[in-house]
């Protein structure tokens, strides 16, 4: 993929997440996506990236604004820059309790981009600053 068809990619990618339509998310991942999620465990495959997207659904409403999207000039690697507006709706496990809190917290994510799909995505944000956030 050339650097452009990477950013494309990775916009399709979040503005499925931003309509809440992980099928369409789904579309944009290989079959064994690497997910890697922040402060987390790697879960390995679409059926378990779509486990956790339903449940991320569950806990939290999320938009994301402000992205930077950057490719690598081969187009084999992304980053993502943004900020997440989100709601705390129900209480995750090992997190505080949920009451609808609103949060504001800077993110990014790293991706590897091979035959037309993302094949891992990292994502990282600052768990402590969240932590204060919705206390």
């Amino acid at each position: 993929m050339t650097q452009q068809q990477t950013i494309a990619l990775v916009r399709r990618y979040y503005e499925a997440f931003n309509l809440g339509d992980t099928a369409a998310m789904a579309e944009c991942v290989s079959e064994d996506i690497a997910h890697d999620v922040n402060q987390g465990g790697r879960r390995v495959g679409k059926k378990a990236f779509l486990e956790f997207a339903a449940h991320m659904d569950k806990c939290y409403a999320e938009q994301l604004e402000d992205m930077v999207i950057m490719a690598s000039d081969d187009g084999k690697r992304a980053a993502a820059e943004f900020v997440v507006n989100g709601v705390y709706k129900m209480a995750d496990e090992g997190l505080p309790p949920a009451k609808g809190q609103h949060y504001v917290l800077p993110a990014g994510a790293f991706m590897d981009i091979a035959d037309g799909k993302i094949t891992r995505v990292t994502t990282y944000y600052n768990l402590q600053h969240w932590l204060k956030l919705v206390a």
